[in-house]
């Protein structure tokens, strides 16, 4: 375990997988045969001229290797995650499919945490809470963030997932930004009530038994109003295991840079044995190792750079471990994985119709900086079925190279919003009535 930033770059355990780990279920983006049906093996093997994924490599030298000493692993409770990265929880993204992708493509090593579950919802079995919940028999160890903003409620929820054994690891959400969800007092706007926070995570810590609570938050609602030191401070008071912190405020939400100094202030402020892990702006392997060697924080957390681009996990993987080998896939290699990933949705849906309409928001990143044709873009952008989304990549020319550019920024980039808060939320930041009881009236999922 990592316990101050300065051991995290002294262990001598860094080529250390992580221990409650699963075994791959398949290496680069290869699909396991039995789960392809006829028709999408035909329509990926016209697409691509093989059945078989595999990613190019090439050798990045713009950034010297970590070496596999210079890093701890991420010790958060008994989990011991090598290398030290977590998937951030993406609404509507990062569901069993998604990591299954991910989690191929890294060996399965690392952490990968699903999307947002409203802990109301969770307590009443709402059914598509349940779904959401479900977990693929390689995931381990299994990862839940939970957002709530009644006490007793997300303590119902921690006990509930310790006593049923339906995850390893619970994350609590202080930090989605959307209003939807700010304007009820949730997500980042929660933080600037002190005294709410508290309450949050000691039932939660108390309710989860010897499953390890951590959270993940903002900087604060503004520039005018930062919270983020004493949320740690708090945190760290109540028993979470380790902290997440993404380097902006609730008002810039996706826009202008991730603020790296605040986590590495945060690394400071908060006591040594508690793990702080930063979040923001993480587009390439290179960022990762970056963000660590410049905040000392003992882990990274990924979201946007890994939309359309599962293979970052691998990069990662291999920079940790002092490689530069890193995945350059052709467009023939992307067409394979966008089949396989519309392929696994539909798996987890019960419907390759709905599977493949759900997978139509990840083409634009899939194909980001690959000569597609707008008149492609659209057709790929409304299939149907697997047949469909096949044909139709198949129509691309195969043997593009990745794309010079593609490993930057994707994904939302708004900023500058006004936050929206229920009225008087600033008024003070330690008393307040608790939030009205349609704050989590909301599904899970985003």
């Amino acid at each position: 375990m990592t316990t101050t930033p300065d051991a995290a770059h002294s262990s001598t355990h860094g080529t250390t997988p992580t221990e409650t780990a699963a075994t791959p279920a398949g290496t680069a983006l290869a699909a396991p045969e039995a789960a392809t049906t006829a028709t999408a093996t035909a329509a990926v093997a016209t697409a691509t001229g093989s059945a078989a994924v595999t990613v190019a490599t090439a050798t990045a030298t713009a950034t010297a290797p970590a070496s596999g000493a210079e890093f701890a692993p991420l010790q958060i409770g008994p989990m011991r995650v090598w290398p030290p990265v977590v998937l951030a929880p993406m609404a509507g993204i990062t569901n069993a499919p998604f990591r299954t992708l991910c989690r191929e493509q890294s060996g399965g090593k690392g952490l990968y945490v699903s999307e947002m579950i409203t802990t109301r919802a969770l307590v009443e079995r709402n059914a598509k809470t349940m779904q959401l919940i479900h977990f693929d028999p390689s995931e381990k160890p299994r990862s839940i963030q939970l957002y709530g903003v009644d006490p007793v409620t997300v303590g119902k929820a921690a006990r509930m997932i310790a006593d049923e054994g339906l995850a390893d690891h619970i994350d609590l959400n202080f930090g989605c930004p959307v209003p939807k969800v700010t304007r009820k007092g949730g997500g980042s706007a929660l933080p600037y009530k002190r005294n709410l926070l508290r309450e949050i995570l000691r039932e939660a810590v108390a309710n989860a038994g010897s499953l390890p609570v951590t959270m993940k938050m903002r900087k604060g609602i503004n520039d005018d109003h930062l919270t983020y030191l004493d949320a740690g401070r708090i945190g760290a008071e109540e028993g979470v295991s380790a902290i997440a912190l993404h380097g902006r405020t609730a008002a810039q939400h996706y826009g202008g840079t991730a603020d790296w100094s605040a986590i590495a202030r945060l690394r400071e402020s908060v006591p040594a044995e508690v793990p702080v892990l930063g979040n923001g702006d993480i587009w390439s392997a290179d960022d990762a190792v970056r963000m660590m060697r410049e905040t000392g924080c003992d882990g990274v957390v990924v979201g946007r750079g890994c939309l359309g681009r599962p293979w970052l996990f691998k990069d990662l993987v291999s920079i940790f471990e002092g490689d530069v080998d890193y995945a350059r896939p052709t467009f023939a290699d992307v067409a394979r994985a966008m089949v396989r990933h519309a392929q696994l949705l539909g798996e987890w849906m019960g419907d390759e119709g709905r599977g493949v309409v759900d997978f139509r928001k990840h083409v634009a990143w899939y194909t980001k900086g690959f000569s597609v044709g707008s008149e492609l873009r659209v057709r790929l952008a409304m299939s149907s079925s697997l047949a469909e989304l096949g044909e139709t990549l198949a129509q691309v020319e195969q043997q593009q190279v990745w794309p010079a550019g593609a490993d930057g920024p994707r994904g939302r980039t708004s900023g500058n919003n006004r936050v929206v808060l229920p009225e008087g939320w600033l008024d003070d930041p330690y008393d307040c009535a608790l939030p009205s009881i349609d704050a989590e009236t909301d599904t899970s999922g985003g």
